[in-house]
C-alpha cells in the first residue's frame, strides 16, 4: 500500500500516524479515507479520551495532498466532494494534540490547525505554497490563519507562500510550544496522557464550547458555555462522569 493512516490505542490516547514518510507524509485519496474512518472511529470509543496526530519518520509531519490525488479527478466537480482530511480532524470530540516535526505544508499545516493543541519541533518548516501553484488551500487555512493569527500575517503566508520556521510559527501563535526534535514524541504523548486522565466530560464540554467561540456571537457563546457548565454538573451528580 503507497502509505496508509494508522490508528493505535493504549492508556486512552488514540495515536494516529500519517504513515509515508518516503513522500514526506503526503496525504493519497485512500489515506484521507482512512482518516475519516479512524476519526469516527475515535468518537464512538469511550476508551479514547485523547488524540495524538504525528506523521511517520523525521522528515515531515505532512506535506499536504498529494499531487497525484489531485490529477486523479476527472473534473473540478469530482475534486469538490473529494475526502476532507482536516474537516475529519475537526470533526473529533477529544481533545488532539499535533506533533509537528520537519515539513508542514499547505494541507499539512491545514490538518494541524485543525488539532486543539500544536507542538512543533525545532526543525519544522511550515508554509501554505498553494498560490505559487495556482490555487488557494482548501482545507481551512483562509478561515483558521486570521484567526489564530490575525488578518496581516495570515495574508502574508498565504498571498506569498514563504515558508517559516518553528521560532516564528511560536511568535505567531501558529503552535502552543515548540520544543528540541529529540523531546517531541515524548512531550506530545505526555501532554496527551495528562488530557487523558482528566474527565471526558469535562474536556470535551470545554472543546466544544472554545470551538463554538469560534463562530457564535459572545452571547450565543456565552449560553453555549452555559450549557456545557450545566451537563458536566448533571454527569458529576448523577455519578455518570467518568
Amino acid at each position: 500500500m503507497d502509505g496508509q493512516v494508522t490508528l493505535e490505542v493504549a492508556e486512552g490516547v488514540g495515536v494516529l500516524t500519517l504513515d509515508r514518510p518516503a513522500k514526506h507524509n503526503a496525504i493519497t485519496n485512500a489515506m484521507a479515507a482512512q482518516l475519516a474512518a479512524h476519526a469516527q472511529a475515535i468518537n464512538a470509543d469511550d476508551g479514547v479520551r485523547a488524540v495524538l496526530l504525528r506523521g511517520a519518520g523525521d522528515r515531515a509531519f505532512c506535506a499536504g495532498m498529494d499531487l497525484r490525488a489531485i490529477e486523479a479527478y476527472r473534473t473540478a466537480w469530482d475534486f469538490r466532494h473529494r475526502p476532507d482530511y482536516p474537516g475529519a480532524v475537526r470533526a473529533i470530540r477529544k481533545p488532539v494534540v499535533a506533533a509537528i516535526k520537519g515539513w508542514a505544508l499547505g494541507g499539512g499545516f491545514e490538518l494541524a490547525m485543525a488539532a486543539d493543541i500544536r507542538i512543533a519541533a525545532e526543525s519544522s518548516r511550515i508554509g501554505f505554497p498553494e498560490v505559487t501553484r495556482g490555487w488557494v488551500g482548501g482545507g481551512g487555512a483562509s478561515q483558521m490563519l486570521p484567526r489564530i493569527a490575525g488578518f496581516g500575517q495570515a495574508m502574508r503566508l498565504l498571498l506569498t507562500g514563504e515558508q517559516i520556521d518553528a521560532a516564528e510559527a511560536l511568535r505567531l501563535r501558529l503552535v502552543e510550544q515548540m520544543v528540541p526534535d529529540a523531546a517531541l514524541e515524548d512531550t506530545a504523548r505526555a501532554l496527551c496522557a495528562r488530557l487523558a486522565g482528566l474527565s471526558p466530560v469535562a474536556v470535551q464540554a470545554v472543546k466544544a464550547a472554545v470551538r463554538q467561540s469560534l463562530e457564535a456571537p459572545l452571547t450565543a457563546g456565552l449560553a453555549y458555555e452555559n450549557e456545557m457548565n450545566v451537563l458536566c454538573l448533571a454527569a458529576l451528580r448523577e455519578g455518570t462522569a467518568p
